[in-house]
């Protein structure tokens, strides 16, 4: 029996995972110490539960107290309690709400907040993670959390490991970043955009690719292209449309940007595109783009109708290459990590202080539907196809 609530112990702490690789554990009836060297930026956890308080004559309290009393060590209370776990009182004063998560780090610097959702998203930040931790050359403080996450538990951990800057993914990232003390520089990555009145001082780092680089990508496929043409709505790629006219000019291309601020805008543009394009020479180029890239009725009828004339269509997204556009980049997800690790090191050399700043993907992997590109007269031989990173359709 006491071996069975012991595993049930572990269990529960499962989130402590990242303290196995810098700790040893000591286990004693049903109180754990995880120790790790006396550093000042070496945590130290003490996980208990609070149900065995007082039986066998344990009291942890004065256990605990007598290791925070060692010096350059900082102790977090973890508290197990019916099958949920909190910081206790002594270091947090109200239980974690919201689906938060934690893990602690080793830098006393970087942290990174990230939605707690499910696969296949969970496992691309895991990525994106990994490659923070790769550049920044530690462990990294992480908080998964949910749609209703408490913003004063979070700012008050980072307080207390002493995080400079934040590194925050995807849109609950975000939000629970907005209500953070200014004093903590923020890093956002993982989203398409986000209005400047919500990342005001904050470095924003798009999932969107990089037009420099899909028109590179086009022009080493189809050479003869000599025109591009896109059809945006300018709320959300206002900002990409103005560094694609500077990619375009830098490639020798003619970029056609129209705007369209609705689904019908959108559909009627697309049919006098489509009908006037002249496919030796033009190309379609569809942003991520919630109005005009409509996905389930604006997208099939610009890809069946380009495909009946031949017109050459690429993306910004992985998606619609599985659905007939010929090709797109997608995110790296290991290299985008590093790269926001990398700016959160900058926010710290330059004390966490900022501009708002906008750039677009370039950590990239490349994906190419080689039926399209048969379709389109283009012969993708065995070598070349070894260079793309993802070919459709799959075998």
């Amino acid at each position: 029996m006491e071996s069975t609530r012991l595993m049930g112990i572990r269990q529960k702490c499962v989130v402590f995972a990242l303290l196995a690789l810098l700790s040893q554990f000591s286990w004693a009836g049903m109180a754990s110490v995880a120790t790790v060297s006396s550093s000042p930026t070496r945590p130290l956890a003490v996980l208990y539960d609070e149900a065995d308080e007082g039986k066998a004559g344990a009291d942890y309290s004065r256990i605990i107290a007598g290791i925070e009393g060692m010096p350059d060590v900082v102790v977090y209370r973890i508290a197990l309690n019916g099958g949920e776990y909190h910081l206790a009182a002594a270091n947090m004063g109200s239980r974690l709400s919201g689906g938060l998560k934690l893990a602690f780090n080793g830098s006393g610097q970087i942290a990174v907040i990230y939605p707690d959702i499910g696969e296949p998203y969970r496992t691309v930040f895991s990525n994106i993670i990994e490659g923070i931790e790769d550049q920044a050359k530690t462990r990294v403080a992480t908080f998964a959390v949910g749609s209703k996450q408490n913003a004063e538990d979070i700012e008050a951990e980072l307080r207390r490991q002493n995080i400079q800057v934040v590194i925050v993914l995807g849109r609950n990232g975000l939000k629970a970043a907005a209500n953070l003390n200014r004093d903590i520089g923020v890093v956002v990555g993982g989203v398409l955009s986000a209005p400047e009145s919500e990342t005001r001082g904050m470095s924003v780092f798009s999932l969107a690719p990089d037009p420099q680089l899909l028109f590179e990508r086009l022009r080493k496929l189809m050479p003869a292209v000599r025109r591009v043409i896109v059809v945006y709505e300018p709320q959300q790629n206002a900002w990409l449309i103005r560094l694609a006219r500077e990619a375009a000019k830098a490639h020798g291309l003619e970029l056609v940007a129209l705007e369209a601020n609705d689904l019908k805008a959108a559909m009627l543009l697309y049919k006098d595109v489509i009908g006037s394009a002249d496919p030796k020479r033009d190309a379609l180029w569809l942003p991520q783009d919630s109005v005009t890239v409509e996905e389930s009725s604006v997208l099939p009828l610009v890809l069946q109708e380009a495909w009946n004339r031949s017109l050459i269509v690429f993306s910004s997204s992985v998606t619609h290459v599985r659905r007939g556009a010929l090709f797109s980049l997608y995110p790296n997800n290991i290299g985008l990590g590093r790269k926001l690790a990398d700016s959160a090191l900058g926010r710290i050399s330059a004390g966490g202080a900022g501009t708002r700043t906008m750039e677009p993907l370039k950590e990239v992997l490349w994906a190419v539907n080689v039926r399209t590109a048969s379709h389109l007269g283009l012969d993708v031989g065995y070598r070349q196809q070894q260079s793309f990173d993802l070919v459709f359709p799959q075998q």
